[in-house]
């Protein structure tokens, strides 16, 4: 029997909305500071879920991050069993999300290519 795609969206969802809000009420670990969860991914046998994050600061504060999670994930798995109606809670596994960073670089690109462009006759960029 295969499983239904959008109610393992459904669940990604509300395991994404209760991570947070675990995290900023629960999680007092230093090391984690201000993260944002992007997405959950679900493995179709529930058994893994990927946690999408990012947070401000370069290669060292996501390090501390990831090191934050991974030594909280048992206690966050846990707390999301109390909440949750399933039958099996998933394994977490936090991954950074470079997609929000990759944006921010390509629009700088852009930015830069607009403004380095020259100006027609009429002080217009084409």
């Amino acid at each position: 029997m295969a499983k239904n795609p959008s109610r393992l969206g459904r669940i990604g969802d509300q395991i994404q909305k209760d991570l947070a809000e675990l995290i900023r009420t629960e999680i007092k670990d230093p090391r984690i500071g201000m993260i944002t969860l992007t997405g959950v991914e679900i493995s179709s046998d529930h058994h893994h879920a990927k946690v999408f994050f990012t947070t401000l600061g370069g290669p060292e504060s996501v390090a501390k991050a990831e090191a934050g999670l991974l030594h909280a994930s048992g206690f966050l798995r846990s707390q999301l069993a109390q909440g949750l109606k399933l039958r099996i809670v998933p394994e977490l596994h936090f991954i950074y999300d470079e997609s929000v960073e990759r944006g921010v670089r390509l629009s700088q690109l852009i930015d830069d290519a607009i403004a380095s462009q020259p100006e027609d006759a009429d002080g217009e960029k084409p």
